[in-house]
């Protein structure tokens, strides 16, 4: 008489997990299936944009690299660093270098200040709506059409000259566009007229943020008024800070059409910034090469002073 046969498995030793069985396993394999559906698909969402980035940033920066390593004409052999060495031996790209340093401390430093103490002159003043239209206005306008403004009023028959001569004071009329270091000036004030507006926008939205409570209780604890700004107000600006502060940074090293517009760069190349000289060198001097290794450095400053500020910043807020 046979015993019926039973299946036995061997029981997993204490304290060891038994072994997952087939029905254990298969909830793990359809999750592993979806997990790589789901991520295909995100790859497909992804790809467009991938590829229109790989086309029109990545694969141009690759050849204008490339093409920097060359001389003017297609048949130069491979010049190595010669075109790099223009920054030490031209003394128009020496001259570049010190007008995009001026350009950026100025794009900097006065759209911050001016946006953020016009923001808050104008946060709840009763003709804040006003004043706030005539300050975000010549954001709305292309950089060629404020170069046009500003070039009506620096010439020297310009508005502020004549303006000078009619209340007597003829002797500070000068050409304000033609003499170096005064024309870079004004244009950094004529770009700072334009930038503001933006400024004051970001500004704005940053102290209608702020909780009402904390200023209150620092007005109770005693604070002045400088007080809380300093110690209440300006550290809940920080965000929008970093905002305004990379915005200006990247506009400054980058500008052109107020530039051109306005000088061309000169008189002679006085006033040329980087992306100037980068235009000049390849299609007015019929330069390509200078005029890639001119983009090159360019886009290595942008990318390192973006990177060093941004870094910085979330040091110090601890991320």
């Amino acid at each position: 008489m046979s015993m019926p046969t039973t299946d036995r498995r061997p029981s997993a030793p204490l304290g060891e997990p038994a072994a997952p069985g087939p029905a254990a396993r298969r909830p793990s394999l359809a999750h592993t299936a979806r997990a790589t559906r789901e991520r295909l698909a995100a790859g497909g969402f992804m790809a467009p944009a991938v590829l229109l980035v790989t086309l029109f940033l990545l694969a141009p920066f690759v050849w204008t690299v490339h093409r920097s390593f060359f001389g003017d004409s297609r048949t130069t052999p491979f010049s190595w660093f010669d075109n790099y060495a223009l920054f030490a031996s031209d003394p128009a790209l020496s001259r570049s270098v010190q007008n995009t340093l001026m350009w950026v401390a100025g794009t900097v430093v006065l759209p911050f200040v001016l946006g953020l103490a016009i923001a808050c002159m104008t946060d709840a003043s009763r003709f804040s709506r006003l004043a706030r239209l005539c300050v975000v206005l010549p954001y709305a306008l292309s950089g060629s059409a404020v170069a046009v403004v500003w070039n009506f009023m620096l010439t020297t028959d310009g508005a502020v000259n004549q303006v000078l001569n009619t209340f007597g004071l003829g002797s500070l009329a000068q050409g304000w566009l033609l003499t170096w270091p005064g024309n870079t000036v004004v244009m950094i004030l004529a770009n700072a007229w334009q930038a503001t507006g933006v400024a004051v926008i970001l500004f704005l939205v940053g102290l209608q943020s702020i909780p009402p409570e904390t200023i209150e209780a620092a007005s109770l604890d005693g604070a002045t008024g400088w007080q809380r700004f300093r110690h209440v107000v300006l550290p809940q600006l920080r965000p929008v800070s970093i905002i305004v502060i990379g915005m200006s940074l990247v506009n400054g090293l980058k500008s052109f059409d107020l530039i051109w517009v306005l000088t061309q760069g000169g008189p002679g190349r006085a006033t040329e910034t980087l992306a100037v000289s980068m235009y000049n060198e390849t299609f007015l001097e019929l330069r390509p090469g200078a005029g890639a290794a001119i983009a090159v450095v360019l886009t290595v400053i942008v990318l390192a002073a973006s990177w060093v500020y941004l870094r910085r910043q979330l040091d110090v807020k601890g991320v």
